[in-house]
This record gives C-alpha cells, structure tokens and sequence, in this order.
C-alpha cells in the first residue's frame, strides 16, 4: 500500500512539474513569420537607414529565427507607414522605425496617430542636423548662406522631407530666425522620399540648400559632391573637423534628433518581454556598434519604460517650440 502511494505521488509530481513546465513554454513567445521592419519613407533617408541596421544586426547577430524584411511605406510624413503598422494589432512580428515627426504630426493636425497609439519600444540613436549646400556653391558657412537668404529669399528654395513640421523644418525655421532673416519668406520644397529626393535635386540645381540629418548627407560629402554649411552639435565632431557648429558661427543652436522604434498596438506581454529582450541585446553587438559608426549616428538607446517617459516630455517640449514658431497657436 505505502509503495503504490509514493508510486502514485511520484506519478502525480511529475505531471505538475510537466503541466508548470507547459505553462511556463506557452508563455513564451517568438515570431513564427517573416519579421518585417517598416521604415515609413523612401530608401536613403534616416528611417531607412535606421531599418536597414536593425536588419543586420538582428540578422547577423542570430537574435531572430525568422527573416527580417525592410519595407518602404513613403507618404503623409510617415503616416502612411505608421497607418499600416496600426493595422496589424497584436501581431508582434511587425515593427516599424519613428522620430519626432510622430509627435510633431499629430500636434501640427496632420495626424490622429500619436505615440500613444502604439507601443513605443525603444529609443536606438541620436545624430545631428545639418544644413547643406552642392560643393561648388558659393557659400561657405552659415552666415554667408543666410546673408544670401536675407537678400533674396525668393530665390532661396530649401530641400526637406518627408514633410513640414519634422526636425529638418523646424531646424531650418529656426537657424533662419537666429540669423536674422524671415522665416515665414523660405521657400521650402517637400520631398517625401526624404535622401532619396533631395540629395539628387540639390546636385541637379533644382533648390540651393537641403536641411536633413547628417548620416543622409555622408556618402555625398565623402564623395566631395557636398558641402556642410553648419552642424546643430554642441562641438565638433571627429569626422567632420573642418564644419563648424552653429555655435561657433555665432548662435546659440544646439539640437538632437533621435529616431526609435515602434511595435503594433495590442501586444501581449509575452510579445512585449520577446521585443525589449531582443532589442537591449541587439544594441550591445559589434554588428550594432559598427553601423552606427558607419553612419556617424550616437547611440542612444531608452528601453520601453524610459522611451515612453521620453516621449511624453519631449511631446509637452515640442508644443511649446511649435507654438514659439509660429506652427500652432
């Protein structure tokens, strides 16, 4: 009697112990398809950029079975990519990359999409903004291109993308009133394929300036096709030693722009834990490390719960500088 009782109780511990095992396996989770990487622009440009170096890393570094995709949704200032993310609820397989024109959309009206509508995964970089000119213009820094602005605004048309209201806008607006000219004069030209776009309209001499993130402008100004007029850092940086900061050129101009990734609304947590796991261990990889050098791009990485607090004091920061410039009232 006594051996068939601890027979049966050890017949009975193992079946917990394999049902807490079964539990705890279904809890886990992991993509079981293609992983795919939205970069809400044309390729070239910083969230293109950004997609393409996660996709590298997360493949090279074995961190994810399943392929990793890259696709390009370009329009509405990264509404459309981001419209398209919304659409996949509780799919965990979806990610796609953001910055703060996803704030600065939904304060300027342009989008019902806020930060709040997804799920804010991580903040992976900073880099800084510059304004450039083709090689053989004749300016050759900061104050002599606003000068120029000053008297002929007219004629003075600016390069942006993907669209008004994003850091590259907002830069330029500001460095024009710093130095003295009208900003409401610009005469900016959108191209929503950001690089892409830009880059090939300021050498073809369609527009005279592009206002655009450094790391866009890099494999342009190594080929000696473009020239730097300033940089929004608050020193200078290595690569680049003979650029000045805006600093130096006499105003007080320092300014960051970050670019991060999103997930889809509706993730469970196990969905969550996969994602946060996957993308602290991603930015610690030599594979990681070596892009953002590349691409002279800071790393700046903020998990889920930091990225959201971020987010929401960056928002209130941004309404106030919006409505400073006159962008919302």
């Amino acid at each position: 009697m006594n051996k068939k009782w601890t027979l049966l109780s050890g017949l009975l511990a193992s079946v917990v112990m394999v049902g807490s095992a079964g539990v705890a396996q279904a809890a886990d989770w992991k993509p079981t398809k293609p992983i795919e990487l939205i970069a809400p622009a044309g390729p070239g440009g910083g969230w293109d950029l950004l997609a393409r170096s996660m996709q590298k890393a997360l493949t090279e570094e074995k961190l994810v079975d399943q392929p990793v995709l890259v696709t390009n949704k370009p329009g509405g200032g990264g509404a459309t990519g981001w419209n398209y993310l919304k659409g996949k609820s509780g799919q965990g397989e979806f990610l796609a990359m953001t910055s703060a024109l996803i704030l600065q959309n939904n304060l300027l009206g342009k989008s019902d999409l806020t930060f709040n509508t997804f799920y804010p995964l991580a903040n992976l970089m900073t880099e800084w903004e510059v304004v450039a000119v083709k090689a053989d213009a004749p300016w050759k820094d900061g104050k002599e291109f606003f000068e120029a602005m000053k008297k002929d605004p007219a004629n003075m048309h600016i390069g942006v993308g993907p669209a008004l209201g994003n850091n590259d806008h907002i830069q330029f607006l500001a460095l024009t009133k710093l130095f003295g000219a009208d900003p409401k004069a610009v005469k900016f030209v959108v191209y929503p394929n950001t690089a892409a776009e830009q880059i090939p309209a300021l050498l073809g001499g369609h527009i005279k300036a592009i206002t655009i993130s450094l790391g866009e402008t890099m494999e342009q100004v190594k080929a000696g096709k473009i020239r730097i007029l300033g940089i929004s850092s608050d020193k200078r940086i290595k690569e680049l030693p003979n650029v000045a900061t805006w600093k130096e050129q006499g105003v007080d101009f320092v300014y960051p722009h970050w670019r991060g990734v999103i997930a889809a609304p509706g993730l469970s947590p196990e969905q969550q834990k996969f994602w946060n796991d996957t993308i602290g261990k991603m930015v610690k990889t030599p594979t990681w490390k070596k892009a953002m050098q590349n691409l002279e791009w800071e790393e700046y990485y903020q998990n889920a719960t930091d990225h959201a607090k971020f987010l929401a004091d960056k928002n209130a920061q941004m309404k106030e500088s919006l409505t400073a410039v006159g962008l919302i009232k």
